[in-house]
């Protein structure tokens, strides 16, 4: 256990750099970012409360079923124009404190970098180029005449980015990479992070719901992605 204040470590060795892993992947939303994207959209259509409540239950693990969940949320988001994902997007969302600098150097020290987002392409895509990611999966909303259709687009891999979806991602990268899933870190923050982060050699829990701060090796309750640099040396 770790004698850091906001930072606990359970069953990591000592010693460990981060040039000893070949892959990091990143959840989305409350991970990387700020905000859950989807509440904020709800927030155009005056039904923030009502979504938030679900995504709450869906990351604390009370809804076991995130597909489920998902397309109740993304139901209630029909006939929201798409010029309010892009004022979430310009006037809402941040980047995590830290969240840059440990991307730099986990790229510094030759990971790759991978983004695995129950969330949506619109912020993936734009994540994912402002920090130079290597590759992203998230889940595509419909459009039709430039307002949300309150559904989604199935895609050749599969219909939704679930925690099982996130889990089925990290091992093919790894797969891919011709690494195994002990050479890769996945950093979450809710219940459908845990597929991956169960695969993962280090599993690290940033201001994490209960169940997942508890599974996790790392979690990090206080300060910014980049604590994780206090584990693993660059």
């Amino acid at each position: 256990m770790s004698d850091r204040p906001g930072l606990v470590v359970q069953g990591v060795r000592d010693g460990l750099h981060l040039s000893d892993f070949k892959l990091i992947a990143f959840d989305m939303d409350s991970t990387l970012i700020n905000i859950e994207c989807v509440d904020e959209i709800a927030d155009a259509a005056g039904r923030k409360a009502e979504v938030a409540a679900i995504t709450e239950a869906a990351m604390r693990g009370e809804i076991t079923d995130y597909k489920d969940s998902l397309r109740r949320r993304v139901a209630l988001l029909k006939g929201v124009p798409v010029s309010a994902l892009h004022q979430v997007y310009e006037q809402r969302l941040q980047l995590n404190p830290g969240a840059e600098s440990l991307v730099q150097a986990c790229q510094a020290a030759g990971l790759k970098t991978l983004l695995v987002s129950g969330g949506f392409t619109f912020f993936t895509d734009r994540i994912r180029a402002r920090l130079r990611l290597d590759a992203a999966r998230s889940n595509v909303l419909e459009v039709e005449a430039g307002v949300l259709t309150g559904r989604m687009v199935d895609q050749p891999w599969g219909d939704i980015c679930d925690g099982e979806e996130k889990r089925r991602t990290l091992l093919a990268t790894c797969a891919d990479m011709g690494i195994s899933a002990a050479q890769a870190i996945a950093v979450g923050d809710g219940a459908n992070d845990l597929p991956m982060m169960g695969e993962a050699g280090l599993s690290v829990a940033y201001h994490a719901k209960p169940r997942v701060r508890e599974q996790a090796m790392v979690a990090i309750n206080e300060g910014g992605l980049d604590r994780l640099l206090e584990v693993l040396r660059a």
